[in-house]
């Protein structure tokens, strides 16, 4: 066996380039603009997260000196304080017809993307709702490109509690990385919470790695390295909903017809999706048997 050698990235216009080239494959994000300037401060890359309906910030690192929560959170002042800069160039690059108010600002975020991170970089992103990630990339000879996430290390405080820093205070206010335990508390239920435990547990089975991804309003589970929600769990009362991305019914074996197709979800999503409720422990395991052929369905399209 010929063992593949990784290689420096010598460049950031490289690493931008083949970055930009693959957002939707490698991140699920599309790319609104490059090199996009709003208020004297340069942008690397401007993306939008389709899922979410957020701006995310890519920035392409060399210098390990600068503070990346300083850099981070100047970027996110400087978008929210110039809104209708952002919004005024997807819509021109996008052809769309955005308001501000179809934009879900809280949960923007900056990614910095590096060969790699100094001790002090690497440390300064343990806080839970950081709305920054650090991501390091590594070139193979083979033309293969490794992207992979930083995270924080062990049990992180808020950013909220130990600065001061009047800029981060004030973005802090419109901006917020949601974690689990966040969804979990503010919207489940006792019965809600159990449901969702054990469903999560029955998920983990057909993939360990599977991403858990909160977001704002639902709990999003992502193929490992492709970082597509394949499914999204919300929270009622007493029940859960999943929510089956980019899928109609008529793509699953559904013997029991259980799913039911959400009409209105390509008009206001912009993808087909399908939905189940789980009531008890007992749809859980019915449910169990959509999703793996959701999961199967994403696995085959990822490896083409």
């Amino acid at each position: 066996m010929v063992g593949v050698e990784s290689r420096p990235v010598t460049l950031e216009r490289d690493l931008q380039r083949l970055t930009e080239a693959n957002l939707d494959v490698v991140f699920g994000l599309q790319l609104v603009s490059s090199e996009f300037t709003s208020s004297n401060l340069r942008i690397d890359t401007l993306a939008i997260d389709p899922e979410s309906n957020s701006f995310v910030i890519i920035e392409y690192k060399r210098d390990k000196s600068s503070s990346v929560i300083d850099q981070g959170f100047s970027y996110l002042s400087r978008m929210l304080n110039n809104k209708a800069e952002f919004i005024l160039e997807c819509n021109e690059k996008l052809g769309r017809s955005l308001k501000r108010d179809d934009i879900d600002w809280s949960q923007a975020r900056v990614m910095f993307l590096a060969a790699s991170f100094s001790v002090h970089q690497l440390g300064a992103i343990n806080f839970r709702d950081l709305p920054i990630e650090l991501w390091e990339v590594t070139l193979y000879d083979n033309d293969t490109i490794l992207y992979e996430q930083i995270e924080a290390s062990g049990d992180s405080s808020s950013i909220k509690t130990v600065s001061k820093n009047k800029q981060i205070e004030s973005v802090t206010k419109e901006v917020k990385k949601y974690t689990e335990e966040d969804i979990i508390n503010e919207r489940g239920s006792g019965k809600a919470r159990e449901l969702y435990q054990r469903l999560k547990e029955k998920i983990l089975l057909i993939d360990q790695n599977l991403v858990v991804h909160p977001t704002k309003t639902y709990i999003s589970l992502q193929m490992p390295g492709n970082w597509r929600n394949i499914i999204g769990i919300n929270f009622r009362k007493d029940r859960l909903v999943v929510d089956f991305l980019r899928a109609q019914p008529k793509d699953f074996k559904d013997p029991e017809g259980k799913l039911i197709y959400r009409e209105t979800s390509f008009k206001n999503f912009h993808q087909h999706i399908s939905s189940i409720d789980i009531d008890s422990t007992q749809d859980i395991d019915y449910t169990t048997f959509l999703i793996k052929q959701q999961y199967d369905h994403f696995l085959k399209d990822h490896r083409k």
